[in-house]
């Protein structure tokens, strides 16, 4: 079995040559979000892979075998929720309440400017509908976010200053709670974006 145990961002400073020749292998986010997993590459060869924990690896990244081969990571297709908003009855500022509420409950989540993807939840699924927007399956590579404090954190290879050290709250948040007004927002049961 060969190892791979380095891992290049999006074939970063590879010739494109390079990259076009590279063996490929296609996973899907179960596998790519952990650091250490076995897989089979395009050529039939067998791959060990033991990167540093808590790394998640992206379509388009490029692993670094022991012997020097590079192996092009494609996302695979997977079930996935496609969830829209809906133009009827909602705004896309649906959407950023969604993402709200899913990155309350940790789903992981694929931020879209016009939709938002996550794993099948029949549960989450239905919330999602209540709160009048479109939720529709579909197989599709899944790239989730990455975690604000994670090394694949922010994705876009810049630093912006200092890490901070624990949870960053919203300044409301240390003013203590406050109610929502008491006020019921009407749900039409008979109404589906199903």
């Amino acid at each position: 079995m060969l190892t791979a145990n380095k891992l290049m961002p999006q074939g970063g400073g590879l010739a494109a040559v390079l990259l076009k020749r590279a063996a490929t292998v296609e996973l899907d986010w179960d596998v790519r979000q952990k650091s250490r997993f076995d897989t089979t590459d395009s050529q039939g060869r067998q791959l060990g892979v033991f990167l540093p924990r808590g790394t998640a690896v992206r379509g388009g990244d490029v692993l670094v075998a022991e012997d020097g081969s590079l192996v092009k990571v494609i996302a695979a297709a997977q079930p996935v929720l496609v969830i829209t908003h809906c133009s009827e009855h909602g705004t896309p500022f649906d959407l950023m309440r969604a993402a709200y509420h899913l990155g309350n409950r940790h789903v992981p989540i694929e931020l879209k400017p016009d939709h938002l993807k996550i794993e099948p939840d029949h549960v989450l699924a239905g919330m999602l509908r209540s709160m009048h927007l479109i939720v529709r399956e579909a197989e599709d590579a899944f790239e989730p976010e990455g975690g604000a404090y994670g090394a694949n954190g922010g994705g876009h290879g810049h630093s912006h200053g200092a890490a901070p050290v624990g949870p960053v709250l919203h300044p409301d948040a240390y003013a203590g709670s406050h109610a929502h007004g008491g006020h019921d927002h009407d749900y039409d049961p008979h109404h589906s974006h199903g």
